[in-house]
């Protein structure tokens, strides 16, 4: 048979490669194209079997109660996610990239082993240290306020192993010339060094964008004003006050994703170039 010679089989093995991939195209695509046509349907046509992918009868009813919600104001929570998750993605990347700074090019005694024990911290779950840092919270007296809930941003392990590596491929000429010149470290680092490390930082940039919009949990826990909620948290509720109306929280999960997908398409290739010059290639 065709397949028993090593041209056949190279070939079978291909064909078998890409009918995977697109098997697992299509179950990850689906749930999402089920939720936009959802989201245009009404209350009854969104139960009607054999499912309909495309609405016979289209409609912005979900959405329109979206913003019209008792209890919860949609476009307050959205303001509220975009203002944390920009504080967040700045406190993060700032003091990942000034750590990375001083770890990959001002060593001092003990930074590698303070490097390698910092790094230790990434095993540990997230939300074991949930607790910890609530109860630090209660005692400084930051609960539901957004000064609390950017704080912990401050310690991103993963943020400063990616900007190292990253700042450790860097040839330190270009350092050693502007202190000659009489730059200041402060200088060196914002005008020389961030700038040769932009793919890099971008990605830092991204990565710290979509986890701050996309957070649930710690949100949740922090914050008990009904106007300061984020929009993940005014999703969740939703659950409860339209859980009989699937249509309108598709409308809400639609909404939400669309503003961190146009970024994330956007800078898809900055992830790409910055993941691989930071090491992880």
């Amino acid at each position: 048979m065709m397949h028993d010679t090593p041209a056949g089989r190279k070939v079978f093995r291909s064909v078998l490669f890409y009918l995977m991939l697109c098997v697992i195209v299509l179950l990850t695509v689906l749930p999402f194209v089920w939720m936009v046509s959802s989201s245009f349907k009404g209350s009854e046509a969104i139960r009607t079997i054999p499912i309909r992918w495309i609405p016979e009868h289209p409609t912005v009813e979900g959405y329109e109660r979206v913003f019209n919600m008792q209890g919860f104001s949609f476009a307050r929570a959205s303001l509220n996610s975009l203002i944390l998750a920009v504080a967040c993605t700045l406190v993060a990347v700032m003091s990942a990239s000034m750590a990375a700074f001083v770890f990959a090019k001002l060593p001092f005694r003990g930074s590698g082993k303070l490097f390698g024990l910092y790094l230790a911290t990434m095993m540990i779950p997230g939300t074991v240290t949930m607790v910890p840092n609530y109860i630090i919270l209660r005692i400084l007296g930051l609960l539901d306020t957004y000064t609390g809930l950017i704080l912990p941003s401050l310690a991103n392990a993963f943020g400063v192993f990616l900007m190292r590596q990253s700042m450790m491929s860097v040839n330190d000429s270009y350092l050693e010339s502007a202190h000659l010149d009489g730059a200041s470290l402060y200088r060196i680092f914002f005008q020389i060094m961030l700038p040769l490390v932009m793919p890099t930082l971008a990605t830092m940039i991204l990565l710290s964008f979509m986890g701050s919009w996309n957070s649930y949990l710690w949100p949740l826990i922090v914050l008990t004003s009904n106007d300061k909620q984020t929009l993940q948290v005014v999703l969740g509720n939703m659950n409860g006050i339209y859980k009989n109306n699937e249509h309108v929280l598709m409308a809400g999960a639609v909404l939400t994703i669309l503003p961190i997908l146009a970024v994330y398409l956007i800078s898809q290739r900055y992830v790409d170039q910055g993941i691989s010059l930071g090491g992880l290639k």
